[in-house]
């Protein structure tokens, strides 16, 4: 994540001193993103990554830990916090809320592999079915609601044709309703550079910070919008047909579609390509001023957007 809140090794040695992991010997910002000041830590007892929360509040992050903590005694591979001595997942740091995870093995890979988007979709439905079980509730921080008080803001920044399809499309959701859809805890932000592999094999899922209640099925369309797509030529964005069958065939043979789910397929691919429109279009004008800071591009999703509205999965009827 991007810095916005920079910190030395000698200041947070006192903090880190309330925690068993060792003093700390190396400590190195994670520039990606653009939501929380992360870094890589290294103390004399491993490898950890510390996370000092920028918008998160201490009333809103018990649900994001306990969440990960949940998961990660379930078997799914993700990073649940470090408790301190005094039984805490988080405290203050520069007067911002901190936690520290172990960090997972691993790096992303940006170009998948043969076989990578199967283990990412198969540990999916693994995790939507651990998170069953999960006692806490929130409801998707970047859903419905989001997207109707964010569109007034960035509306003044963009020209009259995406003015159009941002109106187009908000109305085109709030007509339909997925009551008969499977919910629970999804993480929301599933992409390729949160999800981390070593020598072949899934090392784990990162940064739930988007995570809340939803249609699971908001899930794998997220993914599918950035795991199964073009990535040059005339038409980056689109679906590569192929590889949408690989991901949702192996999701399938762990949590079966419902036939509901698969009817709302192309307007749940286009409720997860409205979404990151949105937020990019928030993150591009209306920035945080930080250290190291790196918008994305909102136009590539604007034509994913584009592109899903005149798109149909016929292998999924």
């Amino acid at each position: 994540m991007a810095v916005f809140t920079p910190v030395t090794p000698d200041e947070l040695a006192p903090w880190l001193a309330g925690f068993d992991i060792g003093r700390p010997l190396a400590l190195k910002g994670i520039a990606s993103g653009i939501e929380n000041s992360n870094f890589f830590l290294t103390t004399s007892a491993g490898e950890y990554v510390l996370t000092i929360f920028e918008k998160l509040t201490a009333l809103e992050l018990p649900f994001y830990l306990e969440l990960t903590a949940h998961l990660a005694q379930a078997g799914i591979p993700c990073p649940g916090p470090m408790v301190d001595r005094a039984g805490r997942n988080f405290s203050t740091l520069k007067g911002k809320p901190a936690a520290v995870v172990r960090r997972l093995p691993g790096a992303s890979h940006m170009t998948p592999a043969a076989g990578e988007r199967a283990q990412v979709a198969a540990m999916l439905a693994r995790m939507h079915l651990a998170g069953a079980r999960f006692s806490g509730f929130q409801q998707n921080p970047r859903g419905p609601h989001w997207w109707a008080t964010t569109a007034p803001l960035v509306k003044p920044f963009m020209d009259g044709g995406g003015r159009r399809l941002l109106d187009e499309e908000l109305a085109f959701q709030a007509s339909h309703r997925h009551d008969a859809l499977p919910r629970g805890p999804v993480h929301a932000d599933l992409f390729r550079d949160n999800v981390l592999f070593e020598a072949g094999q899934l090392g784990g899922f990162i940064d739930f910070y988007f995570a809340g209640f939803d249609c699971l099925q908001f899930d794998i369309a997220v993914c599918v919008n950035d795991w199964c797509i073009e990535r040059e030529g005339d038409a980056p964005g689109a679906l590569v047909e192929s590889e949408v069958r690989e991901f949702l065939t192996a999701y399938n043979a762990v949590r079966p579609l419902l036939a509901a789910e698969r009817a709302a397929w192309d307007v749940m691919l286009r409720a997860a390509a409205l979404r990151f429109w949105l937020s990019r279009l928030f993150d591009f004008h209306l920035p945080r001023s930080g250290l190291m800071i790196t918008p994305h591009d909102p136009g590539h999703f604007q034509r994913i957007l584009q592109m899903r509205r005149t798109w149909a999965a016929p292998w999924l009827a």
